[in-house]
């Protein structure tokens, strides 16, 4: 157990496939923990039932206003874990980027991205109206669109990555090979 915590503290070292796995699968079920219970601590569900809001009687702009404020409180949901998560999240994704021989900086600027949709997200600064013949609906605005896309390309890179490809054989600049090859 000891080594397994060990995953979570410190930037020095190698890590490979599979306790890099275990460790981010640990990590996004404490995530998704931790944001249930923010977004229930700002009375908030991240769920919005738009069938059940129309037949209830109230007006677009009142719909529109509760998707601005779900998605408002989601940001600081978001942004909160993200916070609580991000040295750990850090230390076991540079550990293993460590492992492929490369110092990790791109998951710094992967995590720095993520924060600032987050906080995009929770300023309502990411979001829109547009008038689609009578209905005006919530869109995302193109600078979060731009960030998002750029944030998903690097996620998906980093995953491929971290969560596929072999690392270095034998010892690299960053330690000796955590599976004594």
């Amino acid at each position: 157990m000891n080594g397994f915590l060990q995953n979570y503290i410190g930037f020095d070292g190698r890590l490979n496939r599979q306790p890099f796995w275990i460790s981010g699968i640990v990590l996004a079920i404490v995530g998704a923990i931790i944001q249930y219970i923010i977004m229930m601590l700002m009375g908030g569900a991240s769920i919005i039932d738009v069938n059940a809001m129309m037949q209830s009687g109230r007006s677009t702009q009142e719909i529109v206003d509760m998707f601005s404020a779900v998605s408002t409180k989601s940001g600081w949901a978001s942004l909160i874990t993200l916070v609580i998560l991000a040295y750990p999240v850090a230390a076991i994704s540079i550990k293993r980027r460590h492992d492929r021989g490369s110092a990790g900086m791109e998951v710094w600027i992967y995590l720095a991205l993520a924060a600032i949709i987050a906080l995009i997200q929770a300023l309502g600064l990411g979001m829109t109206t547009t008038q689609v013949g009578e209905l005006t609906v919530p869109t995302p605005t193109l600078l979060f669109n731009i960030i998002a896309l750029i944030t998903g390309i690097l996620g998906l890179y980093l995953l491929v990555v971290m969560g596929f490809l072999k690392g270095t054989a034998g010892p690299n600049a960053y330690g000796p090979d955590p599976l004594g090859g």
